[in-house]
């Protein structure tokens, strides 16, 4: 692909992300909230796959996007009526995340002023070709150095305990 091609693919995903995270936080509406923040989810995958990380994107698209997503909104629906609208803010809390915001602006822009970022045009360049199932897989669930099977398991261990503690409320009701 050409360069401008992908740097005006990337702007505009990056923009699209920006204004759709701030619709997400300022939305009235709970339900509108988890639509943006959807389209945030779908860019970040769109973003991963101009990175060419088919797998990641995939992953990105049905793990969160399509799953934990939809648990948010069944969770909206379960807790809150549909006419439901989020309270108006106080000055103060604006000010709180206009400082949050200068501070995520501030330490973006040091990483960037401090980091050299290359850009090749050609597939041979390292880090431009992609990785194979059998190496994320082994990664996944290897014991060795740098391999993340006793962090699944402990994960797995932690969903089922908020599975159980699920049935356990909705059962006392």
């Amino acid at each position: 692909m050409d360069p401008i091609i992908n740097l005006i693919l990337f702007t505009c995903l990056g923009i699209a992300m920006l204004l759709l995270s701030v619709f997400a936080v300022s939305a009235k509406s709970l339900l509108r909230s988890a639509v943006y923040l959807l389209l945030v989810l779908i860019c970040t995958a769109g973003l991963y796959l101009f990175l060419n990380y088919h797998f990641l994107a995939a992953v990105q698209l049905s793990v969160y996007a399509g799953g934990v997503l939809i648990l948010f909104i069944f969770a909206i629906f379960l807790t809150n009526s549909k006419d439901t609208l989020m309270e108006k803010h106080r000055l103060q809390k604006y000010a709180y995340g206009a400082l949050a915001f200068i501070g995520g602006v501030a330490v973006t822009a040091f990483a960037l002023m401090k980091h050299k970022f290359l850009y090749a045009t050609d597939a041979g360049v390292e880090g431009d070709t992609e990785i194979d199932m059998k190496m994320i897989g082994e990664t996944l669930m290897g014991t060795e150095k740098y391999q993340y099977l006793l962090p699944f398991e402990v994960l797995s261990i932690l969903l089922l305990a908020a599975i159980i503690g699920g049935i356990l409320i909705a059962r006392k009701r």
